[in-house]
């Protein structure tokens, strides 16, 4: 399964770096493929993984801000493995070039 989400604390400032930070240090150190993005993270691995990686992010951002907002896209295709990367590369193979990344 593949997962895109985004992890808004409230009330914390204008700059959430520092609380980016910390998920990010959380879904690094859990194992699983993962890209960083300006507007969020994706994340692939077997459905508990990384719902479990995101319950902590969120949990953790919870404890540093009063509100959190937290959206979760999820594409979850049976049988499917390394589309992190492989969707990317099925749309170049298409356009027969690279796109930027």
């Amino acid at each position: 399964m593949l997962a895109n989400f985004s992890i808004i604390p409230l009330g914390g400032g204008e700059s959430v770096s520092k609380y980016v930070a910390k998920v990010i240090d959380i879904v690094d150190r859990s194992g699983l493929n993962y890209q960083l993005t300006s507007m969020g993270t994706l994340v692939e691995g077997n459905w508990d993984e990384v719902m479990g990686v995101i319950k902590k992010c969120h949990n953790v951002t919870r404890r540093l801000v009063p509100r959190v907002y937290t959206v979760i896209t999820i594409d979850d295709r049976k049988g499917a493995k390394g589309r992190l990367t492989g969707k990317v590369k099925s749309v170049e193979r298409v356009l027969k070039r690279e796109v930027r990344k």
